[in-house]
């Protein structure tokens, strides 16, 4: 009885290395990108997992037969991401190009061609992309460190492959195909559910202004509104600066104060955990003036222009780089009244009104200071706050619900691929439904 990855196969079955099934297990080469061309490149931004993205695919540079191209794509190639964290491993599957241009894989992309007497194609992507087989490219296949690392094409022609008759592999294949269809019909209507509940956040503030009795507010501006006047901002913030903008090279420590930067700012949050950097003590005490105090709004000046993010507790006291320090007049203006503002469509919509530069846009403070807001009484103010954080608390619910829907859909979708591919269950009599109930993944 054979097993591949530690894995028992059924007796019927066999396995054989990847190289002794494949007739090309090679990567494609580096293209000369032009905007239009005769050739499409297929690089690893465009190899998606369960499909191919070929909005992100780019043209070659090429005049000639394309089928004597190193890279040239047949269709039923199997494509492998073979470079870098978080890309390397992705699966995918070429059945031909959209307007029948040909095609060729980029040099960070494997092709591997099966040999149809012995594997069927749909049957090895499904095998390359299930959680065993995902799991040995990062355990064993991988050369290099962090960021720069590759996949070791001798070490993944020795890689196993699970071999039934290929009456089996042809059935197997199918049943995924329909299955894996299904599933993924489901995720896309759950991620519409997702932008649906995203938009509700987004038109919360707006809403809630109107039910405080207050102007609409719209992508093109206020209407004008006796108890809710337009001031400019300066007339309502005690500060608004800029964060440091000299250089970094040799400015971060491994611990510290934290540094905030535009990257660490998404969806009106902080989040410092995706990449933190730290500086001195010392380095932010000679720096007042950008130490960060308790609910600051910071707004991105450059990159993604229209974030914005309010400093907690766990910030306060923290330095930033290339980002603008909102500091209110707590007389007249609330912070988070000005936080929910800035992050609504509206307010998004206002600071992207005053970016300038086409090449590289850019938010000046001074562009900023002179921003029209309705400023309402202190007291309208916190009711839309407490209306709007409602609406929030409510839309959070239902993204953790969908979140973890999402989830548990790529889950099955897994245990249900490598349940099929390692022969734990037969095909011919299961409905895909049920059949992953006491399966190991």
């Amino acid at each position: 009885m054979s097993t591949v990855l530690g894995i028992e196969l059924p007796s019927q079955w066999s396995a054989a290395s990847l190289k002794h099934v494949t007739t090309v297990l090679n990567r494609g080469s580096a293209p000369s990108y032009v905007d239009e061309g005769a050739v499409r490149a297929v690089s690893q931004a465009s190899n998606q997992p369960g499909r191919l993205d070929w909005q992100r695919t780019r043209f070659h540079d090429f005049h000639g037969d394309p089928r004597n191209l190193k890279g040239h794509l047949h269709p039923d190639d199997v494509l492998i991401n073979s470079t870098g964290t978080g890309t390397l491993g992705r699966v995918g599957y070429f059945t031909g190009s959209p307007d029948g241009l040909p095609c060729m894989a980029d040099s960070h992309v494997t092709i591997a061609r099966t040999n149809s007497d012995l594997l069927h194609p749909r049957f090895a992507y499904h095998w390359l992309g299930s959680r065993p087989f995902q799991e040995y490219v990062y355990a064993a296949l991988v050369v290099g460190a962090t960021n720069q690392i590759e996949l070791n094409r001798d070490r993944l022609g020795d890689a196993p492959v699970p071999l039934p008759p290929l009456p089996e592999q042809r059935r197997i294949a199918d049943f995924l195909d329909a299955e894996t269809a299904r599933i993924d019909r489901i995720a896309a209507l759950t991620r519409e559910q997702q932008d649906r509940v995203r938009e509700r956040q987004y038109v919360a503030f707006s809403e809630s202004v109107v039910r405080a009795g207050g102007p609409r507010l719209n992508a093109l501006g206020l209407e004008h509104h006796a108890d809710w006047p337009a001031m400019p901002l300066n007339h309502v913030l005690s500060q608004l600066t800029n964060g440091y903008v000299g250089p970094t090279r040799d400015l971060f420590v491994e611990e510290g104060v934290p540094y905030l930067q535009s990257l660490h700012i998404k969806n009106g949050q902080i989040d410092f955990a995706r990449r933190p950097y730290y500086v001195t003590q010392a380095w932010a005490a000679e720096r007042p003036r950008i130490r960060l105090g308790l609910e600051d709004v910071l707004i991105v000046q450059t990159g993604g222009i229209g974030e914005v993010g309010i400093v907690g507790e766990d910030f306060v006291g923290a330095s930033c780089h290339a980002l603008l320090i909102a500091r209110t007049d707590r007389n007249y203006l609330l912070p988070r009244f000005l936080w929910h503002a800035l992050r609504s469509h509206w307010g998004r919509h206002a600071l992207l009104r005053e970016q300038t530069g086409a090449l590289h846009p850019h938010l000046e403070a001074g562009n900023v200071r002179f921003m029209k807001f309705p400023i309402p009484s202190l007291r309208t103010q916190e009711r839309v706050v407490a209306d709007t954080e409602t609406i929030a608390r409510d839309v959070h619910t239902v993204q953790s619900a969908l979140s973890r829907r999402m989830s548990l859909q790529a889950e099955r979708r897994q245990a249900l691929i490598t349940a099929a591919v390692t022969g734990q269950f037969d095909v011919s009599t299961a409905s895909g439904r049920n059949v992953t109930e006491g399966v190991s993944v």
